[in-house]
């Protein structure tokens, strides 16, 4: 998890020179803030399944592509204003007031697209998923770093969301609900980690993972992390011999309500 990890394909010299400039950055910043370089931990009984994960490469590009058509507006206007702002001032006649702001208009215009695409990188680089056979952990963050745990006993709902310019790039989000996340407002438009909801970002396999929770959903017997009883069968359930105990007591109520 680092800048030197980053593929050669890149576009653009603006693009390389930030990418060089992030690669340095990155140690000092992990230096500075104490970022963890090693995913997050999860209490797990030696039976059970850890996968720690990230999201895919392909996110990275789509959230670059994003940054892209972002800073070539912002730029695009910022070239603009300052070409006419130069010629009014030629027609002036100080031309050397324009000419002493070039610099001054090229700083504006270069040095935010590079913080903004060194901002890209961080919120990859910094992004961690852990699940167990329980639980799952989601870390995001630099300056302040934000934890999400769910324990899959109070999921709702687990579905697959992907937009078309997801699709081009091949992932998609997972969105896990759980209780008390469906009343009112769209979730969709949201952050990624609000209470009761966590989003597993631009993942290609949000299908494979979302069939690799739900029978969890059915297994976990408790809301707590690592508590249960070791000796307890797991994906406990009810048992014919418990319903038929259920039908004979709702038998009886009938009777005596009769």
């Amino acid at each position: 998890m680092n800048g030197s990890n980053l593929p050669p394909e890149t576009a653009g010299r603006t693009e390389r020179a930030a990418q060089w400039l992030y690669t340095g950055l990155w140690r000092v910043l992990v230096d500075w803030f104490r970022v963890p370089q090693q995913p997050p931990t999860l209490p797990v009984r030696t039976a059970d399944h850890l996968e720690s994960f990230k999201p895919a490469f392909a996110f990275l590009r789509y959230l670059k592509l994003w940054f892209w058509i972002v800073c070539l507006l912002i730029d695009i206007g910022l070239t603009v204003g300052y070409l006419a702002a130069a010629i009014a001032l030629f027609v002036a006649g100080f031309w050397w007031i324009a000419l002493l702001l070039l610099p001054i208009a090229l700083a504006i215009i270069i040095v935010p697209d590079i913080f903004a695409f060194i901002a890209v990188h961080l919120r990859y680089d910094t992004t961690w998923y852990v699940m167990t056979d329980r639980s799952l952990r989601i870390r995001r963050g630099i300056w302040t770093i934000h934890e999400t745990t769910i324990t899959f006993e109070n999921v709702q709902n687990i579905k697959v969301q992907q937009g078309p310019v997801q699709r081009a790039f091949g992932i998609s989000n997972l969105i896990i609900e759980t209780a008390g996340a469906g009343g009112g407002g769209d979730s969709s438009k949201q952050g990624p980690n609000v209470a009761n909801r966590g989003i597993i970002e631009g993942i290609a396999d949000a299908d494979r993972l979302r069939d690799l929770i739900l029978p969890r959903l059915r297994q976990s017997r408790t809301a707590g992390l690592g508590d249960e009883d070791e000796e307890a069968p797991r994906g406990a359930a009810w048992t014919p011999d418990h319903l038929a105990v259920l039908r004979e007591i709702r038998a009886e109520l009938a009777t005596m309500s009769g």
